[in-house]
């Protein structure tokens, strides 16, 4: 493995990135790996070590030092662009408690993916889909159960231009830039060739970045834009410093193991192909973008550089080698001396490991707040127990106005007397189980019955306050009075 540095750059402002073609009302995706080394490459001018730096990366076969595109960061988790081969993740390594739910994400919103889960990725992990969430603002995957905020958003701020003696102010101009929130920022990683490459560059690396925090990056350094806070360097091994799971299997995996025919490389920065390299461009996945610009030198300020198409990050490519890349000279025709923009690549080889096998328990229990499947609707079995003195008033009062319309022994004609038998005077305390299903009984003596009270005495029927008309029992069954001559109730 080889040694490598992680830095983490915190903003104290907004920062500018603008788009290849130099417009106002737009920011670029991120700032590329190209622009942070011109960046440093200034920096080492002021500091006396250009020519030297120059040789060591632009114009070296092996450059000692590769640096990958600034990716944003928000509190411990670092966001990278996956690589295009494994993104969107496959439904084989999704894992959801609710199928449903695996519909509901659209991964190709997220540009920006945690490390974690592309580490997961990498070694055919299944991911917890439930968990993340694309963030519409940054198109950074953020987790579903954490509160947080987007971790930088583009905003457009007004711009005019104040004459000193009129005190007149010009046109008011709309710039575009990159605002970040409290806890986040971007990040980089530099890796070095070796041991010897770090002991001798990484001391000139970090005076260049003290020195590029308090004169900013990107463009309206004029204005205090693109200043951040001393970086914060962590040392460590590639690529165990940002992919740990990666960096284990790649530590026990033997070297002549790892030797083979052609495998996969994963960008992390732009790439600009080397004559040396051996890529075979008829497989993987790539995109191409244009990088253009204006020079930042005394021999000619604001002069255009040549255009140059280069390989975006998160690219993947069939190499038989890791691709190393070149330094593309874009100087303007006749300029008074080289302009390189740097296509040096910093990729990572992919390994071949086999999708783990999931449980389909896993995915198919329900959660609480999923989509639930209906299920058809069985009618639950009727038991005595669930007949409580409580609900049984109403069930007979229900049954006393059924029976009156449907059973014709409780229709009274004009001119006839209702004989009603006395009221038992026990009671049995098992209710039949037809009550609680709606069934009529054939026999009378039920018409008369009362919900039972709580000293459990028999009472009888007072007249009813609905006039339904229905037969009044007399408290004195031995003598039954003639029932009201009431028309008879109309089934």
């Amino acid at each position: 493995m080889q040694p490598g540095l992680l830095i983490k750059l915190r903003p104290l402002g907004a920062w500018r990135f603008g788009p290849a073609d130099g417009g106002h009302d737009r920011v670029d995706s991120l700032y590329r790996s190209d622009r942070f080394y011109s960046a440093v490459t200034l920096a080492m001018q002021s500091l006396g070590l250009l020519e030297e730096w120059l040789a060591a990366t632009a114009r070296a076969e092996r450059p000692a030092v590769v640096f990958s595109s600034l990716f944003p960061y928000q509190g411990d988790t670092l966001f990278a662009i996956p690589p295009a081969t494994l993104w969107p993740p496959p439904l084989a390594q999704l894992n959801s408690p609710s199928p449903v739910f695996l519909t509901k994400i659209r991964w190709k919103t997220a540009r920006f993916v945690p490390l974690t889960v592309i580490d997961s990725l990498i070694m055919g992990q299944p991911i917890l889909a439930d968990q993340w969430l694309p963030d519409p603002d940054s198109g950074c995957l953020l987790r579903r159960d954490r509160p947080s905020s987007s971790p930088f958003r583009v905003v457009m701020r007004s711009t005019a231009a104040v004459d000193r003696l009129t005190k007149t102010g010009d046109e008011v101009k709309l710039l575009a830039c990159v605002e970040f929130e409290q806890n986040a920022g971007l990040w980089t990683m530099a890796r070095f060739a070796d041991a010897a490459q770090e002991q001798n560059w990484k001391g000139h690396l970090q005076a260049a970045l003290k020195l590029l925090s308090d004169s900013g990056f990107g463009g309206g350094r004029s204005r205090g834009w693109g200043q951040t806070q001393p970086a914060e360097l962590q040392a460590g091994s590639w690529p165990a410093l940002i992919l740990p799971k990666l960096g284990r299997l790649l530590r026990n995996t033997p070297a002549s193991a790892a030797d083979g025919a052609s495998s996969l490389y994963w960008l992390l920065s732009l790439y600009s192909p080397a004559a040396a390299d051996k890529v075979d461009w008829s497989g993987g996945d790539y995109s191409l973008a244009s990088r253009g610009g204006r020079v930042y030198s005394p021999a000619g300020q604001g002069a255009l550089k040549k255009t140059a198409r280069m390989v975006s990050e998160g690219c993947v490519l069939v190499a038989h080698d890791e691709p190393v890349g070149t330094a593309v000279d874009v100087a303007p025709e006749g300029f008074a001396h080289p302009v390189y923009r740097s296509g040096l690549a910093l990729a990572l080889k992919l390994p071949v490991v086999e999708v783990q096998p999931q449980e389909k328990a896993a995915a198919e229990e329900p959660v609480p707040g999923d989509a639930v499947v209906e299920q058809p609707f069985v009618e639950p079995p009727v038991e005595e127990a669930q007949v409580s003195e409580v609900n049984e008033p109403l069930i007979q009062a229900a049954e006393h106005e059924f029976a009156e319309r449907e059973n014709p022994l409780h229709a009274v004609e004009p001119g006839e007397e209702a004989h009603v038998p006395a009221v038992e005077q026990t009671r049995s305390t098992e209710a039949p189980v037809e009550q609680a299903t709606g069934h009529v009984p054939d026999h009378p003596e039920h018409l008369a019955e009362e919900p039972e009270h709580h000293d459990k005495s028999p009472v009888v029927d007072p007249e009813p306050e609905h006039h339904d008309k229905s037969p009044v029992v007399d408290p004195e069954p031995e003598q039954p009075e003639p029932a009201k001559e009431d028309p008879p109730h109309e089934v």
